[in-house]
């Protein structure tokens, strides 16, 4: 189990998502007005909000909080002005860190960030540090129960995508950032049930965390509890026999 992506999908697994509704509610608000101040309030035009608005739809947001969000957004309705902040450091084992937030409080954020690092035996970096280790990619998620992986494979490779990996319950199709909408959309017409799809950092080498994993796992919880902090990629590997014990 590596990164941020397989993360998610324990996280998924666990419920805590719907644990957590109100804070992601929160958290996906300030990503639709923040995408839709810069580009606009057209979804068809706008493919950030467009993917912000359908992730909020899965999680049962009301529509017309999603209105309100977007009208925000573009000055029809007033509403407070967020800041992207791309923070970087390490974590236990020299594992290296990427979060992303959207804040109106710049201090408030570097404060939380730098305490929650510290906290778990990690660190803040200087901007650049670590973003090397790391390429940007479009991530689609398919549960594999009922799906042909062959099938997938070429369905995928067809719609323009990269690659497709078995990730424990899903297939991971991954994709140039630029080519995420069609490759979704294709796979969509195709019959292929999207569980997620996002633009995520992946590492280009992982490190083996050992018996740190559980405090590691802590690490990534608590920053992405934080209000202000939208995404959270790191390079950690736990192999499937330590994940089974902290499964258990």
């Amino acid at each position: 189990m590596s990164g941020h992506s397989k993360w998610s999908t324990i996280k998924r697994k666990k419920g805590a998502l719907d644990q957590k509704r109100g804070r992601e509610f929160s958290k996906l608000i300030r990503v639709m007005m923040q995408a839709a101040r810069a580009g606009g309030g057209d979804l068809d035009a706008n493919s950030t909000l467009r993917t912000a608005v359908d992730k909020a739809k899965s999680i049962n947001m009301p529509a017309d909080t999603i209105t309100r969000a977007i009208k925000r957004g573009t000055g029809e309705i007033e509403g407070e002005a967020y800041e992207e902040i791309v923070y970087e450091g390490y974590g236990p084992c020299g594992t290296a860190i990427i979060i992303e937030t959207l804040t109106d409080n710049r201090n408030r954020t570097t404060a939380e960030v730098r305490h929650a690092l510290t906290k778990h035996g990690g660190n803040l970096g200087e901007s650049g540090c670590v973003q090397w280790m790391f390429t940007k990619k479009g991530i689609i998620l398919i549960p594999a129960e009922g799906t042909d992986e062959e099938a997938l494979m070429e369905a995928a490779l067809d719609a323009g995508a990269d690659d497709v990996s078995h990730d424990g319950s899903f297939f991971m199709v991954s994709t140039e950032p630029s080519e995420l909408e069609r490759v979704k959309t294709k796979l969509e017409e195709g019959g292929y049930k999207i569980e997620s799809y996002e633009v995520s950092m992946e590492p280009t080498t992982t490190v083996d965390v050992g018996d740190k994993a559980e405090t590691v796992l802590k690490l990534i919880d608590f920053i992405e509890d934080l209000d202000d902090v939208q995404n959270v990629y790191s390079n950690f590997d736990i192999s499937e026999d330590v994940m089974e014990k902290l499964k258990g």
